[in-house]
């Protein structure tokens, strides 16, 4: 007979109330009951007010097992990334979003990890453990990561240069990492507008970068971000 091994919730210990700023969070069932249908309204308003088009498909990894590092201006960028991805794919597909601006009230919080399946990281206090938790979460499988290397969101839609974090989550791993460009969503959606409004957006996927040979260093993290930056102004 074939033996079975019982593999327990990775957030089994973690407090139901601290379950949505947990970076072990897990979907389960509630969650996705929840977040399907949300997709599925969202995706329709993004191709009806937005017109989201994506271009370089090709260039996504067949697993979910990947993070995506793209330029950020808009609310609206999480939303059209994840949109982007196969529906099959709806609970694995991770946001990484401001810990300060989602997470601080418990509504807010509980509506980014049912509703977005948001994961936190604290800008101001962003620790080791958490990188090292989201990045053993994509090593494990079964989880893409979407996110934003600037830190905040562009005030003019001009990109900034990328953090060094990025790096830290990647050096020295087989994770693969793609770039990608979001172009209209600050026009669609900028920071200080109470409402979007129904303009373009397109979003241009490039090739996976990997960085298994690069050091797990201050330079290392510094050369990855430099690199994945580069890689990300040059779909623009």
């Amino acid at each position: 007979m074939e033996r079975w091994d019982y593999t327990g919730a990775k957030d089994r210990d973690v407090a139901p109330g601290q379950r949505p700023m947990c970076t072990r969070r897990e979907t389960g069932l509630v969650g996705a009951l929840v977040s399907l249908p949300w997709w599925i309204l969202v995706r329709g308003y993004l191709r009806l007010a937005h017109r989201l088009h994506v271009c370089g498909r090709e260039h996504l990894p067949l697993d979910p097992r990947f993070i995506i590092v793209a330029n950020h201006a808009s609310h609206l960028d999480a939303l059209s990334l994840a949109a982007a991805l196969p529906l099959r794919w709806n609970g694995h597909v991770f946001p990484v979003a401001a810990g300060d601006t989602f997470f601080e009230k418990p509504s807010a919080a509980w509506f980014a990890a049912l509703c977005l399946n948001a994961l936190p990281l604290w800008r101001r206090r962003a620790s080791g453990h958490a990188l090292t938790d989201l990045r053993d979460r994509v090593e494990a499988g079964h989880s893409v990561l979407i996110l934003f290397p600037e830190g905040t969101r562009s005030r003019d839609g001009r990109m900034a240069g990328f953090k060094p974090g990025i790096g830290r989550l990647v050096a020295g791993t087989t994770i693969p990492v793609v770039p990608a460009y979001l172009e209209g969503a600050h026009r669609a959606f900028p920071p200080r507008a109470r409402c979007p409004r129904p303009t373009p957006i397109r979003i241009t996927f490039g090739p996976p970068r990997f960085f298994a040979d690069q050091r797990d260093t201050r330079d290392g993290w510094r050369a990855v971000s430099a690199e994945l930056e580069t890689a990300v102004r040059a779909l623009s």
